[in-house]
């Protein structure tokens, strides 16, 4: 062996000990994840780490502390875990819970549940909140999500990025499908049926 060769070998190590430790230093967020809640389609998504959500996005997010602690508790999810949900509001809306009812600025907008599947109190929040800046609405189009309708706005602080579908599935036991492109359309409150 030459001097060369260990000089290049030696250089080498150490750019890729300092690209690992770059790397654990800098706690990278999920880029690709895999969707295994039935509030979203389940399959892979990728996020768009850092980019600014829109109302109709899907955001890859960590609930606040309080949020988290309660879902864990139940068994919903455990602690740690970033949930994906779509961007119901932003700031200036007005969003209002009455009995089971959600509304964004007066439309309706989902149907809250008493209890969860097992005959626990879900979480409950009354009376209407303007959003603020920084506050976000989050409701999944799925009448079991636990989103807004139980917890009513969070901050987005915890937004980890837009996510997009890759590989889902359409339906319960459907297979995975290619998808192309974001859809913001997924959550719309217009002319949904309120009555279940």
């Amino acid at each position: 062996m030459n001097r060369r060769w260990l000089r290049a070998t030696a250089a080498s190590a150490t750019l890729f000990a300092a690209l690992f430790v770059a790397a654990a230093a800098l706690a990278p967020q999920p880029r690709l994840i895999w969707n295994a809640s039935p509030s979203v389609p389940i399959g892979f998504y990728r996020v768009d780490v850092g980019a600014e959500p829109a109302v109709g996005d899907l955001i890859l997010f960590h609930p606040p502390e309080a949020v988290a602690a309660r879902l864990a508790v139940r068994g919903y999810v455990p602690r740690g875990v970033p949930l994906l949900k779509h961007v119901a509001a932003g700031e200036g809306a007005l969003v209002c819970r009455s009995g089971t009812f959600v509304t964004i600025d007066g439309a309706p907008a989902a149907r809250a549940r008493d209890a969860d599947r097992l005959g626990r109190p879900l979480p409950r929040w009354l009376g209407c909140h303007r959003l603020r800046p920084g506050e976000l609405f989050l409701l999944n189009p799925a009448p079991d999500s636990l989103d807004g309708r139980y917890f009513g706005p969070l901050p987005d602080t915890g937004v980890v990025g837009v996510a997009h579908p890759l590989l889902v599935r359409d339906a319960p036991g459907a297979p995975l499908r290619w998808r192309r492109g974001a859809d913001r359309s997924a959550f719309t409150p217009e002319g949904k049926d309120m009555s279940s």
